[in-house]
């Protein structure tokens, strides 16, 4: 999508005169008519300007601008996360035109890319050259720079984070400069910037390192929990490279998932005439029906996963594909998701005692949480790394430093754009087990307003006071410091306040459009003392422009009929899917039950 430079005719008289004071060669590519939401629609805001750039330099100039116009900037991809960290009612910065390969060098197996690369267009020219990415998570939608911002992970204890396969990083820092980051080259900012969950600058190159291309052959078994805690301790996470659970709590069994490198020819899964349209929409229609009777869902998740994955124990399937697309899952629905990373040993009594507590024993489960009348989604996600060989290590790693990690992940749907009840408490409840078994939250996930600068400095210490020393350091207006920002890694105002360009929330109210969510509304937070606004009333108009923009909103929702223009018929049908991973087409529609 190319936006067309705006006129300096169309803005304020302040931002016309600071567009003329800088190169006019450099194009400054942005709209004023952008509504964003998260892909689950969970969240929904309305930046200021929506800016597109191509090249380094425009990317500097919109830094500088923002700095003399005082405002914040966001940098978003494909707004995976479901949280609210990608909200913004400032300037908003997408690099998906700014994502071509600069370097190849077969010799270190690395590629040289613009930081708006997805993951997926990463992997295709990797294949170009005989290689591909050594992990993935369940999708590979992300831009790179998105997925090493929030320390997105895969399943296998012969892997850690994809930030550890970061070599080297470019970064715009708040004053306009592209400094050069490495374990040999200004390491501090690079250990800040591999996780950085966007308060550091612009990120505008990445180096990765690859590995030679080739297959997986992966095997899928339906199988007691029993078993899996009885495995747990011997070869359940060691006998293949890959490896992830996938645990259902009232079933009491548990899909395995299991992949290795192999040199066999390609073979799809087994077809199963559920596994495509039929089970999707009849899925969907019974999670819909729960949230009225929520009683059914221990009946939802036997039928469900006993027509995908077999009613007896000990069913599989299994299929050849190349790693790039094996490791991939379909995401399915909208949902809710809240992951917690702990030491991988301490996973059977961290499942045993959930399991438990949604069965109804609370004193067994010692979970201080009422379950009485509660029922929620399945599965529950399970997956590892091992981040202890890393170096450097990420100041905002969340995995543990001196052996293999687990994560638990529970996973929420949202039906028809419909909020599950039983959210609030049992994310309550599962947070607590959590912290109380020594685990830190997942960046990117919907973890509750508890978590705190104060919790997690008692998690991080001395490493969350190092990033934020270098964060400050590098940005000390905050010009990319937002209220989730504020809410969760900063501390409090009374300790530290406002900075001069920090963006604060205003108001978050139920959107009134499609899928549902919250409208998440924002304002610069020190506007009234010396900020520059480009509106005559000296704060953002946001919260009123939103009321005008719901009538025009595009069914899309991400791009307004005006920009839909620009795009190009693959990208609106993109952003229209319902499915958001791995999607294969079969007679009876997209197969999205192949792997789990």
């Amino acid at each position: 999508m190319d936006l067309t430079p705006v006129s300096p005719v169309s803005m304020a008289s302040r931002m016309a005169i600071e567009l003329e004071k800088l190169d006019t060669t450099v194009p400054f590519r942005a709209s004023q008519t952008y509504v964003h939401h998260t892909w689950a629609r969970t969240f929904h805001s309305r930046p200021e300007l929506y800016i597109r750039p191509q090249t380094l330099p425009e990317i500097q100039k919109i830094v500088t601008l923002a700095r003399r116009m005082r405002r914040r900037i966001v940098v978003v991809g494909c707004a995976h996360s479901p949280s609210d960290l990608t909200c913004t009612s400032a300037w908003m910065v997408n690099l998906d035109d700014f994502a071509s390969v600069l370097k190849v060098d077969k010799t270190k197996k690395t590629l040289l890319v613009q930081a708006g690369m997805r993951l997926h267009n990463l992997n295709l020219n990797a294949k170009k050259h005989g290689l591909t990415m050594r992990n993935l998570g369940s999708i590979d939608e992300q831009s790179i720079a998105g997925a090493i911002a929030t320390a997105t992970h895969g399943s296998s204890t012969r892997h850690g984070l994809l930030a550890q396969s970061v070599k080297s990083l470019r970064i715009v820092m708040a004053n306009g400069q592209s400094v050069k980051c490495s374990k040999e080259q200004n390491e501090e900012i690079f250990r800040a910037a591999l996780v950085s969950l966007g308060a550091l600058g612009v990120v505008v190159e990445v180096e990765f390192e690859m590995i030679d291309a080739c297959d997986i052959e992966w095997v899928q078994t339906i199988l007691p929990t029993s078993t899996i805690l009885r495995d747990w301790e011997q070869d359940l996470w060691t006998q293949k490279e890959y490896t992830r659970v996938w645990w259902m709590p009232y079933m009491k069994r548990a899909i395995v998932w299991r992949a290795e490198k192999t040199t066999k020819p390609p073979r799809a899964p087994a077809y199963n005439w559920y596994g495509g349209g039929v089970g999707y929409h009849t899925y969907h229609i019974m999670l819909w029906a729960s949230q009225y009777v929520p009683r059914l869902l221990p009946w939802v998740e036997w039928f469900v996963f006993g027509m995908q994955y077999g009613f007896k124990d000990g069913f599989t399937i299994s299929a050849v594909e190349e790693l790039r697309t094996g490791l991939l899952m379909n995401c399915l629905y909208s949902q809710f998701v809240n992951e917690w990373a702990l030491p991988l040993h301490k996973g059977p009594e961290a499942l045993t005692r959930l399991t438990d507590w949604l069965h109804g024993d609370q004193e067994g489960s010692d979970i201080p949480f009422s379950p009485k009348g509660l029922w929620v989604h399945s599965p529950i996600e399970v997956r590892v790394s091992d981040t202890s060989s890393a170096d450097p290590r990420p100041y905002l790693d969340n995995t543990i430093k001196d052996g293999p990690t687990l994560y638990l992940n529970a996973t929420l749907y949202r039906p028809y754009g419909q909020d599950p009840p039983c959210l609030a408490r049992y994310y309550e409840a599962f947070e607590w087990l959590m912290r109380e078994m020594g685990g830190r939250p997942h960046w990117a996930k919907n973890f509750t307003s508890q978590i705190s600068h104060e919790v997690l400095d008692s998690m991080y210490g001395e490493d969350l006071q190092e990033y934020l020393r270098i964060r400050n350091e590098v940005d000390p207006e905050g010009m990319f410091v937002g209220e989730w920002h504020r809410r969760t890694i900063l501390p409090p105002k009374s300790v530290f306040p406002a900075l001069a360009l920090e963006e604060k929330e205003v108001i978050r109210r139920p959107h009134t459009g499609g899928g549902g969510g919250i409208d998440w509304v924002g304002e610069q937070a020190r506007w009234w003392d010396g900020g520059i606004d480009m509106s005559s009333s000296g704060r953002s108009e946001s919260e009123e422009s939103f009321d005008l923009m719901h009538g025009a909103e595009a069914e899309a929702s991400v791009l307004l009929e005006s920009l839909r223009e620009d795009m190009e018929d693959d990208e609106t049908e993109g952003l229209l899917g319902r499915t958001h991973g791995n999607p294969v087409d079969g007679w009876s529609g997209t197969r999205v039950f192949d792997k789990m």
